[in-house]
């Protein structure tokens, strides 16, 4: 029998950590889903074809985050996978009309969160038999091109990729593979609102294509069942027709 695989999806009772948890576990890996909101990810926890557990967790705060991956050593006894997906985005209003606690939210959410839960998997990821593993980093389009508006979240996706980097750089002498996802206009709740209509940077409101985030998913596969010797550092997944690449 092959050994099992542990994944932890982070941000998993909805939209894109949702379906790359159902995804994982369609798969045959074992998966741990982290949210704040327990019915949903009772919910996706129901849907898993193979062994899940769901862990009520802030990722933003370190006692979080310890309590995290402490419940999934205990009940999978090692970490393959970390999916930091978890994340929040503001309100598109200019910066100076942006109270400094969405800032902070933002930050504590998409970032801090992210390094938190890093630095808990590469504890696990060195000492588990056999060790290594490996992260996937939740960025997005706003790490190489920002939407109006939204200051908090594109500084975050661009911090994102230096701790994806540094992180690749200090995981080799592990075992451990570090790389990063870019999604642009995946079709789930948060992403609702761009087939009504998004600013834009010409300053005028138009709606945008979606993709099935199924599609997501899949990539997050790909890149979590890549051999030890291989590792997707960065990948851009998108709907073909948003305004991303030269002029829209």
């Amino acid at each position: 029998m092959a050994a099992r695989r542990v994944a932890v999806v982070t941000g998993g009772g909805t939209g894109i950590g949702e379906s790359s948890a159902l995804e994982l576990s369609a798969a045959g890996w074992s998966v741990a889903v982290c949210g704040r909101r327990p019915a949903l990810l009772a919910d996706v926890v129901a849907r898993c074809e193979g062994e899940a557990l769901a862990v009520t967790a802030d990722v933003s705060l370190p006692e979080d985050v310890e309590r995290l991956f402490a419940a999934i050593v205990d009940r999978f006894g090692r970490v393959d996978l970390l999916f930091n997906n978890a994340g929040a985005g503001s309100r598109p209003v200019p910066v100076d009309e942006l109270p400094v606690e969405d800032w902070l939210r933002v930050v504590g959410a998409n970032l801090t969160g992210s390094w938190l839960c890093a630095r808990a998997a590469f504890a696990q990821m060195k000492r588990q038999d056999p060790p290594g593993g490996r992260i996937i980093n939740n960025g997005s389009i706003s790490a190489h091109a920002p939407r109006p508006f939204s200051s908090p979240y594109t500084a975050t996706k661009h911090a994102i990729t230096g701790l994806t980097k540094a992180l690749s750089l200090e995981g080799r002498t592990h075992g451990i593979c570090v790389g990063q996802i870019d999604i642009g206009n995946a079709r789930t709740p948060m992403a609702a609102r761009m087939e009504a209509g998004v600013p834009q940077a010409d300053g005028s409101v138009r709606p945008e294509p979606l993709m099935d985030v199924v599609d997501v998913a899949r990539a997050v596969r790909y890149m979590a069942e890549l051999p030890p010797d291989a590792n997707v550092l960065q990948m851009t997944v998108m709907a073909n027709a948003m305004p991303f690449v030269g002029r829209g």
